[in-house]
């Protein structure tokens, strides 16, 4: 074995050159080499186009400069999402990227408000009034947190929504000017021998070899599945939405900094603005409906014109049983797919990446003890992000349609039975070292769509209604005051395009 160690990535899209970028700036020229194989004539999925604040960090440490980065993928800021009819049909809520309130004696905030509405709503400040993202959001305006935590300008965090296939463009250049070898080809097959993959041998007879390979050819899995033969977990039994429609349109009314969710009859539908246009999606299940009308209840149901006709895509939901065998890694949708109701796909790229440094194997020798960590870690992620979505489902008053009476009825995975029980009960929401969805995101779902505590924290119980009352008065009016202070979404962003 060379001394430094010959990575394969096969397949680019966003987790190829996510993971190509990574490993060139950490690695490429020291430890590892660096070559990803893709094919033009191969598409990538590309409506990946909304993200969670965590793509922020991983942008930092890659060095890329953030105005640069919104003019050349066509990017948006993003402070949450708003689901619509999801508890009840003319229903909305936002699930912001930040707190509601703030801990007040080290108590969370939402207990206070709780507190405050068993006198009686009237009056009160909803709890989305006292969510800064949240205030910002409906109100089209956005600005950087503040980095002083005595302000509520401090209690929030933000995202991206981009044009995906400009991302992958993008890290290409970086990770191409960073060592990293692209090879244009189709792979045609996969030697493998007692180790693990040898090589891979290319359509036109080319055989690339190496010592560490990355599986990011997307729902294909040409190596952990069409090699390995890995096995998937299917859940389809909580998260029954296995296609989806997507199409592009022109851009129609103000620029929001948030993505949208609306529940539709046998699924929900997508809408994610950029600057140059908005993308639209139904993502829905074919038990509950067949193609042609979830196409027309896409169609029927954009704002602005069709600039394509739409595609379809099929998927299952779920994931591999291991994601990191022999010298293989599966990172993307090779590695499993959950819909994309929070935009988790692209944070669960980067968790591997992340976990894939962290025990990237030395001298070349593979301990099976670190692909054992890895799988843990990453089947530990995969669930907890399961059980976030599947709450989104069951959490709903809706019977209209027989998708619905399924998902409001069917048997929970008993970790989710679980939580919901913990916050029913006491208004507890348990916070774990792994799992990327924190307090205020199961919160704002659960209150948003009707799960209330059946009692507060005894500590706040015993203070008075009135004191509960001024506490959520007052965070409410520090919120309105901060956001209206806020610029307009389009107009920050005309600024850094104005900047170039």
């Amino acid at each position: 074995m060379s001394a430094r160690i010959q990575v394969v990535i096969i397949g680019g899209g966003t987790a190829g050159w996510m993971t190509a970028a990574t490993l060139a700036m950490s690695f490429a020229g020291r430890l590892a080499d660096v070559t990803l194989v893709e094919s033009e004539d191969i598409g990538t999925v590309g409506v990946g186009e909304a993200t969670v604040p965590h793509i922020r960090f991983f942008n930092q440490k890659l060095g890329i400069d953030e105005a640069d980065f919104i003019r050349r993928t066509n990017a948006t800021f993003k402070l949450g999402i708003e689901f619509r009819d999801w508890g009840r049909i003319g229903d909305s809520y936002i699930h912001p990227f930040g707190d509601f309130g703030h801990d007040i004696d080290g108590l969370p905030f939402h207990q206070y408000w709780a507190h405050a509405t068993r006198g009686g709503a009237d009056g009160l400040p909803k709890l989305e009034d006292c969510s800064l993202p949240i205030v910002a959001a409906r109100d089209n305006r956005f600005t950087p947190p503040l980095e002083d935590p005595r302000s509520i300008g401090s209690t929030y965090s933000y995202a991206y929504q981009f044009d995906a296939t400009l991302y992958a463009a993008y890290l290409r250049d970086y990770s191409e000017a960073r060592g990293v070898v692209r090879i244009e080809g189709r792979v045609d097959a996969v030697e493998q021998s007692a180790g693990g993959i040898d090589a891979v041998r290319l359509a036109d007879g080319r055989r690339i070899a190496g010592d560490l390979f990355i599986d990011c050819s997307g729902f294909r899995a040409l190596l952990i599945d069409g090699a390995l033969k890995v096995g998937h977990e299917d859940w389809s039994h909580w998260l029954p939405c296995n296609a989806a429609w997507a199409v592009p349109t022109a851009n129609a009314g103000a620029l929001t900094p948030y993505t949208r969710a609306t529940a539709r009859e046998a699924g929900w539908q997508w809408r994610i603005p950029l600057q140059h246009r908005t993308g639209n999606g139904h993502v829905f299940s074919t038990r509950f409906t067949d193609p042609e009308t979830a196409r027309a209840v896409l169609m029927d149901n954009l704002e602005g014109e069709a600039l394509a006709e739409p595609r379809m895509l099929r998927f299952r939901t779920g994931r591999r049983d291991r994601q990191w065998v022999g010298n293989c890694v599966a990172i993307g949708l090779s590695a499993g797919f959950l819909e994309p109701l929070e935009s988790t796909s692209i944070h669960l790229i980067q968790l591997a990446i992340g976990k894939l440094i962290e025990l990237f194997p030395s001298g070349g020798v593979f301990d099976p003890a670190d692909a054992a960590e890895f799988n843990r870690a990453m089947a530990l992620e995969y669930d907890r992000v399961r059980d976030f979505l599947v709450l989104h489902y069951c959490a709903t008053e809706r019977d209209d349609t027989p998708f619905w009476r399924y998902m409001r009825t069917m048997t929970l995975p008993s970790s989710l039975t679980e939580k919901i029980a913990e916050f029913r009960e006491r208004g507890i929401v348990a916070s774990y070292r792994e799992g990327m969805f924190l307090p205020a995101s199961w919160l704002a779902v659960y209150y948003g769509q009707r799960i209330m505590p059946d009692r507060v924290n005894p500590l706040i119980a015993d203070i008075t209604m009135a004191t509960s009352r001024a506490h959520v008065t007052r965070v409410a009016a520090a919120c309105a005051s901060a956001a209206k202070a806020m610029p307009l979404h389009e107009d920050y962003i005309g600024r850094i395009k104005a900047a170039a």
